[in-house]
């Protein structure tokens, strides 16, 4: 990825909170990093989490119930395997978010950090969000980058992101209780009419701000969507002592 690739990225980000970088891993390493996660799912390899343990809408009610041990999410992608470990914090990568930041990048490992697993028939909805919404550092900038391992469509519950929402100010009663975005207030339903769902390719990536509004439908296929997830900050934008944030030593890179 050339140095003029990279701030075009840069500037789509920072206006419309979203860009997608095609074809950015090979078919191949996405194709070896899936039987990784297919075969590390199907052994139940923890830490984990389960769609029950959250209950977003078309979850399971309880581990007991039927698809109760449905996997959300491959908890701590970094610690996992090699490579996932060398994707999170490749060349390209650490290029790319010292240019976004400006200073050295770090990758959390209190915040996504897994390989993020979408089932038929038992995989949730999430709602509309900001991850930000549950981070605590000096700053809310941080960038996160999804990387498909396989097609992701509106079909399969791919991700749908609104445009220009990362620099809204947003005031507290647009959210509910759990901090998504209302979708039943008037004024919230124009936000959303903009969402668009960028359909990708194994090997394609999304770099995304931490304020953007995202979520993502259900997965109406026959088999497991993949989707590989971490989020970085600059080496100055600490995590405030004793939140969540702050759970995991992070990583230098």
């Amino acid at each position: 990825m050339s140095l003029h690739s990279k701030k075009e990225q840069i500037h789509t980000l920072r206006e419309q909170g979203f860009v997608v970088v095609p074809g950015l891993v090979s078919a191949e390493r996405c194709e070896q990093m899936k039987q990784i996660a297919q075969r590390q799912l199907e052994e139940a390899a923890a830490p984990i989490e389960f769609e029950a343990d959250l209950q977003y809408p078309g979850a399971p009610s309880s581990k007991l119930a039927p698809g109760g041990h449905t996997v959300r999410r491959l908890l701590d992608a970094y610690g996992r395997d090699r490579s996932f470990a060398q994707w999170a914090t490749a060349p390209e990568i650490r290029g790319w978010m010292e240019l976004y930041f400006g200073e050295e990048p770090r990758l959390s490992r209190a915040h996504h950090n897994c390989m993020m697993t979408k089932h038929p028939a038992y995989g949730s909805l999430t709602g509309w969000h900001r991850d930000v919404r549950y981070w605590s550092f000096e700053r809310d900038d941080l960038v996160s980058v999804w990387l498909a391992l396989g097609d992701e469509t509106v079909d399969n519950g791919a991700l749908w992101l609104v445009p220009g929402s990362h620099s809204a100010p947003f005031t507290g009663d647009r959210f509910d209780d759990a901090k998504f975005f209302r979708s039943d207030l008037e004024e919230n339903q124009t936000w959303i009419r903009a969402a668009v769902s960028p359909e990708l390719k194994a090997g394609d990536v999304v770099f995304f701000h931490c304020n953007t509004l995202h979520s993502a439908g259900k997965n109406l296929s026959n088999q497991v969507k993949f989707s590989l997830v971490y989020t970085y900050h600059g080496a100055s934008n600490v995590a405030l002592p004793g939140t969540r944030s702050a759970a995991k030593p992070e990583i230098a890179f």
